[in-house]
């Protein structure tokens, strides 16, 4: 399991205009909404909103990492946007965010939950990667970077 293998086309989204925090994690969810991993979308929305409650998954360097590990999906779910202009979401940093991931993994997969945030948080966390996700014109291009960049890492 890689982050390029999690992500699909339907669940990376470029340029969006949100303002909000709430915005951005409705936004995030109703991204994921379909894809057939998500068995219960009420139960991750409450779950997603449950742990950011507990404290901000805006991670810092302009990125935020909603997420869950819940039975409302019954495999690994993943989605990327990038936002059009920085929001404020209460980032340990205190800056704006402007990359999001939501992760979503069931309850039984801590191991690989906590592997995939910090993959996704060490490669993100590079200014060259955040560069190229915030000037990537199209899906492809996400896809490409993280298949480029994960190519010497182990399966997760």
């Amino acid at each position: 399991m890689k982050i390029e293998g999690l992500l699909s086309e339907s669940c990376i989204v470029l340029n969006l205009e949100l303002a909000t925090k709430a915005e951005v994690i409705d936004a995030m969810l109703s991204i994921v909404a379909e894809h057939p991993g998500v068995k219960d979308h009420e139960k991750l929305r409450r779950d997603v909103l449950k742990r950011e409650k507990e404290m901000s998954t805006g991670i810092g360097k302009q990125i935020a990492l909603p997420h869950a590990k819940t039975e409302a999906v019954s495999t690994p779910v993943l989605a990327l946007a990038t936002l059009k202009s920085r929001i404020n979401f209460d980032s340990i940093d205190n800056e704006p965010v402007q990359i999001i991931f939501l992760l979503a993994t069931p309850e039984e997969m801590l191991a690989e939950h906590l592997k995939l945030l910090g993959r996704i948080t060490r490669l993100a966390g590079r200014e060259d990667v955040r560069g190229r996700l915030l000037s990537a014109s199209c899906v492809a291009e996400v896809l490409a970077l993280f298949r480029e960049e994960e190519k010497d890492f182990p399966q997760i």
